[in-house]
């Protein structure tokens, strides 16, 4: 599985339930990265999306301990057999990591993409081997963080980017890999 990110050089992620700045690179990126492919978030991350909907043209996979969460063309799914009934629709919900885990089992790997926020990468961070991490070279006032991978001894960067500026935000788009997998 796949990590994307934003990252600002404390490695910080987020404020209140938003992301610290919007890049248009970085949107695209994502866009460009996801479309067509599994993204797994968390509730809240879901819900700080436009409209609090799925994201188009993916299959939505929200992880939340609630077991009475709803979403609009959503189905709450309470056990491994609900989850493969219902990815095909799109959205599914699923309450635990384990869950999460079945519902991508017959997925390619390098098509899920883990979208956020804190506590989903914290839980499926062992289960990544890629991490997209778009690294913003400012230090925001945030409440929510990611591992610092530059200080993680199973991780490496393998690429990066030229600067990019905007406006006067200079960032570099970055790819971990997970050293066994080099």
């Amino acid at each position: 599985m796949n990590i994307i990110v934003a990252v600002d050089k404390n490695w910080a992620i987020g404020k209140d339930n938003h992301l610290l700045v919007s890049i248009p690179k970085d949107q695209k990126l994502f866009r460009d990265e996801t479309l067509g492919k599994v993204v797994i978030m968390g509730r809240k991350t879901l819900e700080s999306l436009p409209g609090g909907q799925p994201l188009y043209g993916r299959t939505n996979i929200v992880l939340t301990a609630d077991p009475d969460y709803k979403v609009k063309g959503a189905t709450v799914c309470g056990s491994v057999e609900e989850v493969m009934e219902f990815q095909a629709k799109g959205v599914t919900i699923c309450h635990n990591v384990e869950e999460v885990l079945d519902a991508v089992k017959d997925t390619d790997p390098d098509d899920v993409f883990v979208a956020g926020g804190q506590q989903v990468y914290e839980a499926l961070l062992p289960y990544c081997t890629v991490a997209h991490v778009t690294y913003i070279d400012y230090a925001y006032e945030a409440d929510t963080h990611f591992v610092d991978l530059d200080q993680d001894p199973q991780w490496v960067m393998d690429v990066e980017s030229d600067e990019e500026t905007y406006f006067d935000l200079c960032y570099t788009f970055r790819r971990y890999v997970k050293k066994e997998q080099v």
